[in-house]
């Protein structure tokens, strides 16, 4: 599979639903079987080794053959492909090429406009791959709000950045140096050296004064320069004095700071809503966040209180303690691993050497030198059998057993690498 390439500066996150993923394993080649709502990549080797692939759907119906040199997976309805190094496309779930595999990039459908690139010029086709705004601009990005930033040439050494709507109009004089997509009605641009913000019709709220701009949040965003940045909303006037450096995004309605080399924490309308205090923060989940206070960790909620005590440890710097996965935090003491609950009770004690966090339901942890999983009761799941195990994936998790690397499903079943065993809930620990 080829790698996702960044086809221009920020270009939008793609906005996905939902989707159903699972893997399987096909005992007859022992490989990975990938089902994303239902569709399967496949893959067959030519004679000259090259490896073609495919997709079709669970009941054996081929979507389409094997016929492409990369293949992304599907997103919604669509998916890229690639028929060689050069040369890539769009299909649909029906396996129709939408966009034919003649540009060297494409990107998935963003406001019925998809974007396109060749000979290093972009352009838009409509979702029947209609050309619809011609391969003429340097530089664009997909659309939001019903409009693309992109550049036009202005001389042999410049480019200037402007934005179109959907039917290719021009909509503002090309005068920024560089242009970002918009986001509630409000896009940043770049000009004279420095960042602004414009409206829809493209006049300027923010004057291009600022070193610094941080991306819009729930409604707020930060301005300023290396010295301190300042929170705002859109009432483009400062909410707090200049002298905060953004180290998180909102969640919970808190928002990290750094503030003369301590943490904490303003609310959306610029209060310090947690006093920058602390050595180390973490992001707000399920009302709970990580601090530290020289060498002790803790947990807080939003509202400042410690939830667990500054007492705890982190010998490793480790990412995933003191954050929470299915509602229980992993935390260290004395080079032991528990885990408490959102009301930092410790819930499974510090029974264990190495630990990682829950995921589905399970957590892989180490005693006596040896790995099995828990559940979120504490309760022994699979036993201490195995060299290492993983956390679980999309239903399954990568163990190493007996020094060979096997894969097993939330039953405990063997599913991939089994060299004869089906069970490991059936070994008992060594």
């Amino acid at each position: 599979m080829k790698p996702l390439a960044l086809l221009a500066a920020l270009l939008l996150a793609l906005p996905i639903a939902a989707q159903e993923i699972r893997y399987e394993t096909d005992e007859q080649c022992g490989c990975d079987i990938i089902y994303v709502d239902g569709i399967e990549t496949t893959k067959e080797t030519d004679s000259d080794g090259t490896v073609r692939y495919g997709f079709r759907r669970e009941d054996g119906r081929v979507i389409v053959p094997n016929r492409y040199k990369y293949v992304d997976r599907f997103y919604g309805a669509y998916c890229k492909v690639w028929l060689d190094d050069t040369l890539a496309g769009l299909i649909d779930t029906t396996g129709r090429e939408v966009i034919p595999c003649q540009y060297t990039a494409v990107d998935y459908p963003s406001e019925n406009r998809i974007w396109v690139s060749r000979g290093g010029l972009t352009g838009f086709t409509d979702l029947d791959g209609t050309l619809v705004i011609p391969l003429q601009y340097p530089y664009a990005s997909p659309f939001s709000e019903g409009r693309a930033p992109i550049g036009i040439v202005f001389d042999e050494f410049t480019v200037l950045c402007t934005y179109i709507d959907t039917n290719g109009r021009q909509l503002f004089d090309a005068i920024y140096q560089n242009t970002m997509p918009y986001k509630d009605g409000y896009a940043p641009v770049y000009r004279y050296d420095r960042w602004g913000i414009i409206d829809r019709d493209g006049k300027e709220m923010l004057p291009n004064i600022y070193e610094h701009l941080s991306t819009a949040d729930h409604g707020t965003f930060f301005a300023g320069d290396e010295y301190g940045m300042a929170l705002f909303d859109y009432t483009f006037k400062p909410l707090t004095p200049f002298h905060y450096q953004p180290i998180t995004t909102v969640s919970d309605r808190r928002i990290g700071v750094q503030r003369n080399d301590k943490y904490g924490f303003l609310d959306l309308r610029g209060k310090e809503a947690i006093p920058c205090i602390y050595d180390e923060i973490g992001r707000f989940h399920l009302g709970r966040a990580m601090v530290r206070l020289g060498d002790r960790y803790g947990i807080i909620d939003t509202t400042g209180t410690l939830v667990l005590p500054l007492q705890y440890q982190n010998s490793k710097k480790s990412a995933h303690l003191y954050t929470y996965h299915d509602s229980l935090a992993l935390v260290e003491q004395n080079g032991h691993f528990g885990y408490v609950n959102l009301q930092g009770q410790l819930t499974i004690p510090f029974h264990f050497t190495a630990a990682f966090p829950f995921h589905e339901g399970l957590a892989p942890v180490q005693h006596n030198g040896r790995w099995g999983y828990i559940d979120t009761h504490g309760d022994i799941y699979l036993p201490f059998i195995f060299d290492i195990a993983s956390p679980f994936e999309y239903g399954r998790a990568e163990i190493i057993y007996n020094g060979d690397i096997r894969y097993i499903d939330r039953s405990g079943r063997c599913v991939k690498n089994c060299g004869g065993i089906i069970a490991f809930r059936d070994i008992n620990e060594k």
